[in-house]
């Protein structure tokens, strides 16, 4: 049913993730009422250099 398109920058470790998308899983049961085998996230990793805003890459950020 839902789908979770999750873009976040590298780094971030296995249980990071792991605990990311059980609590996005479990928001989305108890606020929409899914089960959680209908629940799909997909996190994509970006470079800081390819992610800007405000017109700064976030890799020149201090």
């Amino acid at each position: 049913m839902p789908t979770f398109n999750v873009q976040i920058f590298e780094g971030r470790t296995l249980e990071e993730k792991r605990e990311f998308v059980k609590a996005i899983t479990e928001a989305s049961c108890r606020t929409i009422g899914c089960t959680p085998e209908s629940v799909d996230v997909i996190i994509t990793e970006v470079k800081k250099e390819h992610w800007s805003t405000g017109g700064v890459l976030w890799s020149d950020r201090s």
